[in-house]
């Protein structure tokens, strides 16, 4: 492991200590015959097949599935619905704007979201559940050595947009998402609409800078849009501090929105606050199935 992923899982480790083991609150769902919907009857048992995935280290050699193993060269396990359901999903928005920052050398909101994602993950993995990392990672891991690959793949993965695909997620899964989701609102709604459809568990998390919020600039000011948006030249920059407040408050209120309109919960987190009090309330989050009730952020401006 390189140094940086190295560090930042160290960081996102010892945040992670700071706070109790996370179980993941498992959901029943109901089993009906007639509408294929399942659950698990008895503890560690899954009624649906899922997948058959191949064998990672860690895995009991019991879910060894030797039948489909014999067909090729590889080592599978059979993986249940309620199995796949287990296993928290992560997604990271790394997008132009996420690597923004006011001043050369403070953290970006990328960097932000990615230690609270991993801080996430070791709580998870303590837990002695699985995690996935959308965008990058086919398969779940768990264990120790999951972390380390997990910023691993975070310094490797390329770019995001937008929202994570529905398709081939697991049903009834629990996804958090990390983003500044600056993206216009209807698209954003429409991600979160398609993921719940799926249907999966989800909670947004909204990672905003302070000057974001706080829009401190004053005088002549050109800002150029970090995804391509172009250029605008502003002759007094503290005069339209009201109109961009306002506007960033609607933004703000429309992601939350469209998040609480299919039952995810929604957390609004500033850069410049301590990183524990949003994992604090993730993992409240995750522990109450991650959409029931509101999850609590910083208060806001």
């Amino acid at each position: 492991m390189t140094a940086a992923p190295a560090a930042r899982a160290r960081r996102a480790e010892a945040l992670a200590a700071c706070l109790p083991p996370l179980l993941v609150a498992a959901e029943r769902v109901a089993a009906t015959v007639a509408q294929g919907v399942h659950g698990r009857r008895k503890v560690g048992q899954g009624e649906s097949f899922w997948q058959f995935r191949p064998f990672q280290h860690g895995d009991s050699v019991a879910r060894i599935d030797w039948r489909q193993s014999a067909k090729s060269a590889r080592i599978f396990v059979r993986e249940s619905e309620w199995e796949a359901a287990q296993t928290v999903l992560l997604w990271r928005d790394a997008s132009p704007s996420m690597a923004w920052r006011p001043e050369p050398g403070q953290e970006s909101k990328q960097a932000r979201a990615e230690l609270l994602l991993l801080a996430l993950a070791a709580l998870v993995l303590r837990g002695g559940e699985r995690v996935r990392l959308l965008g990058a990672a086919p398969h779940p891991a768990s264990g120790r050595v999951a972390l380390e690959a997990l910023a691993e793949t975070l310094a490797a993965a390329p770019p995001t947009a937008a929202l994570p695909e529905p398709a081939g997620l697991p049903r009834h899964a629990r996804l958090v998402a990390f983003g500044d989701f600056l993206a216009p609102p209807e698209e954003t709604a429409a991600a979160i609409a398609a993921l719940a459809a799926a249907p999966v568990a989800g909670q947004i998390v909204m990672v905003l800078d302070p000057a974001e919020r706080a829009f401190p600039y004053q005088g002549r000011l050109r800002f150029a849009g970090p995804e391509g948006e172009g250029e605008t030249l502003i002759a007094r920059a503290e005069a339209v501090r009201g109109a961009y407040a306002e506007r960033l408050a609607a933004q703000i209120g429309a992601v939350e929105q469209a998040a609480r309109a299919v039952g995810w919960g929604f957390a609004l987190h500033d850069r410049g606050q301590p990183p524990e009090a949003a994992l604090l309330a993730l993992y409240m989050g995750l522990d109450r199935g991650l959409y029931r009730g509101r999850v609590a952020g910083p208060a806001r401006r």
